[in-house]
C-alpha cells in the first residue's frame, strides 16, 4: 500500500517532524560510534597502543560507510518504486538491528575476535541504512515542500542530525560527571546505544503515520531495477559531480561533530566534559545556520552560498586549525569550531536542497543516495582514519585542517562545474526563461 495520501490541509510542520524525527534515530544510533571512539577501542579493539586501537575503531567506523553505496541503489532502487513512506520505514528497521547488535555485542575480553566481528556487521548493517535514509528524507522532504521555500525544508533532514549529537553529546555529559572514567569504559559508553534502542518502537510508530508525497503519487512511472541502472548510467557526470558536491558537506561534519570529541581529549588533551560540550556547542550553531542559509538559498540562489562557503573553507580550514593547535584552551576550541560550523552550516543549507534538484525525477532517491554515498564512503566516513593519520605522518595536530581544506577545493570545482553546465543548457534552449533563484 502506498499509505495514507497528503492532504492539503495536513500540517506541514508536523510531517517535517514525523519524517525528521526518524533521521534524527538513524543519525543518533550512527554517530554514536564515532563520539565513543576512544570507549569502543577498548571494549572490541584492543592493541598495543591508543593510535593503533584508535585506528582498529576508525577503520570499522569507516567500513559502515563502505556499504552506503549499495544501500544507495538497491534501497534507493526500492524507494522510487514503492514509495517514500515505505522506504523509510525499512531503512529504520535496518538501522535499528544494527544498533542493537553493537549495544549487545560482550566485550573482546569475554568472546575474543568474535566481538570485534559482531560490531562490524553492526556497523555494516547501519552503513547500508544509511546508505538511503539521508536521501529518503532529503527527497521527501523536497517533494512536500511549499513552493519556493524547498531550501529551508529540506534543510532540516541535516538538522535533525545536529540535533541527534547534541542528544548524544548530553548523554555523554551526563554520563561523564555520574560515572567514574572506569565505569564510563567498561560499561557506561552502552547506555546511549540502550537508549536509541529504546526509543525505536516510538519512531516506527511516528514513520508509519507519514503520508507518501503527491509528486510521488502523480508519477505515473516506477522505474525497475534494471531501469534505474540505466538512468544511473546516463546520468553519470551528475552524480559524479554530486559527490564532489557532498565532499564538502561530510567531511567538514564529521570533522566538526563525530571527531571533535577524540580531538579534543586525544590531542589537545583536554577534558572529555571539554570536548563533548564543544561538541554540543557546535552541533547547536549548526542547527541554526542551516535553515537560515537554505532559507537564503532559496531567495538568492544556490550557487553563490556554495561558492563563498566552499572557497572560504578552502582557505581558512588549515589556519584556524593552526591558532588552535598553537593556543590550546577550551575557549580558543569552541572559537574554532563554530567558525567551521558557520562554514559547514551555511555550504550544506544550500547544497542538500541542490543535489535534490540536479538529479532525475525518476530516480531521485538513488541518484542523491548514491552520489551522498560514494561522497561519504570514499571521503567522509574515513575523516577520523585520515585526521588521526595525518597527524601521526605529518607531526602536525592542525594537519585534519589541510583534509578539510581538500573538501572545501571539491565544493568549489563541483559547483563551478554544474552550474555552468545547468547554465549552458538553459541558454541552448530557445524560449527559456532564467531559472528562478532556487533552482
Amino acid at each position: 500500500m502506498a499509505g495514507p495520501v497528503h492532504g492539503p490541509q495536513g500540517s506541514k510542520v508536523a510531517t517535517v517532524l514525523r519524517v525528521t524525527s526518524g533521521n534524527f534515530l538513524e543519525m543518533f544510533d550512527f554517530f554514536l560510534f564515532g563520539i565513543y571512539a576512544s570507549h569502543i577501542s577498548k571494549a572490541f579493539f584492543p592493541a598495543e597502543n591508543e593510535f593503533a586501537s584508535l585506528m582498529f575503531t576508525f577503520m570499522a567506523f569507516g567500513a559502515g560507510f563502505l556499504m552506503r553505496p549499495l544501500g544507495a541503489i538497491f534501497l534507493g532502487a526500492y524507494v522510487d518504486r514503492i514509495g517514500r513512506r515505505q522506504g523509510l520505514i525499512v531503512t529504520l528497521g535496518i538501522m535499528a538491528a544494527g544498533t542493537v547488535l553493537i549495544a549487545f555485542v560482550p566485550s573482546y575480553q569475554t568472546i575474543g575476535l568474535a566481538a570485534p566481528f559482531l560490531v562490524l556487521v553492526g556497523r555494516l548493517l547501519q552503513g547500508f541504512s544509511a546508505g538511503v535514509e539521508l536521501g529518503g528524507v532529503s527527497v521527501y522532504l523536497a517533494e512536500m515542500a511549499t513552493p519556493g521555500r524547498k531550501g529551508f525544508y529540506v534543510s532540516w533532514q541535516s538538522g535533525s542530525q545536529q540535533v541527534a549529537v547534541m542528544v548524544a553529546a548530553l548523554i555523554g555529559f551526563t554520563l561523564s560527571r555520574t560515572l567514574m572514567p572506569a565505569q564510563m569504559s567498561d560499561w557506561g559508553w552502552r547506555i546511549p546505544f540502550f537508549i536509541g534502542c529504546m526509543i525505536v518502537p516510538f519512531l516506527f510508530y511516528i514513520r508509519r503515520s507519514l503520508e507518501e508525497t503527491q509528486e510521488f503519487l502523480h508519477r505515473k512511472h516506477r522505474p525497475s531495477l534494471p531501469e534505474v541502472f540505466k538512468s544511473l548510467g546516463e546520468n553519470w557526470k551528475i552524480v559524479l559531480l554530486g559527490m564532489l558536491l557532498v565532499v564538502m558537506t561530510t567531511v567538514s561534519f564529521y570533522t566538526i561533530t563525530v571527531y571533535t570529541p577524540t580531538f579534543g581529549k586525544s590531542v589537545l588533551k583536554l577534558s572529555e566534559t571539554d570536548s563533548l560540550i564543544v561538541t554540543f556547542l557546535t552541533a547547536l550553531s549548526n542547527l541554526f545556520w542551516l535553515p537560515v542559509m537554505g532559507a537564503l538559498s532559496d531567495k538568492i540562489g544556490r550557487k553563490p552560498i556554495l561558492l563563498v562557503f566552499s572557497g572560504l573553507t578552502l582557505l581558512t580550514a588549515y589556519p584556524a586549525l593552526a591558532w588552535l593547535t598553537s593556543n590550546i584552551s577550551f575557549t580558543n576550541m569552541l572559537i574554532t569550531l563554530l567558525w567551521l560550523s558557520f562554514l559547514y552550516g551555511s555550504y550544506n543549507g544550500a547544497m542538500v536542497v541542490a543535489l535534490t534538484e540536479i538529479v532525475p525525477a525518476n530516480v531521485r532517491t538513488t541518484g542523491f543516495s548514491l552520489a551522498y554515498s560514494l561522497a561519504t564512503a570514499i571521503f567522509g566516513g574515513f575523516t577520523p582514519v585520515v585526521s588521526t593519520w595525518l597527524i601521526q605522518a605529518l607531526d602536525n595536530k592542525a594537519a585534519p585542517g589541510l583534509w578539510m581544506a581538500f573538501a572545501g577545493a571539491c565544493g568549489l570545482i563541483a559547483t563551478l562545474l554544474i552550474y555552468r553546465r545547468r547554465e549552458g543548457a538553459t541558454a541552448a534552449l530557445p524560449g527559456t526563461v532564467r531559472p528562478m533563484a532556487g533552482e
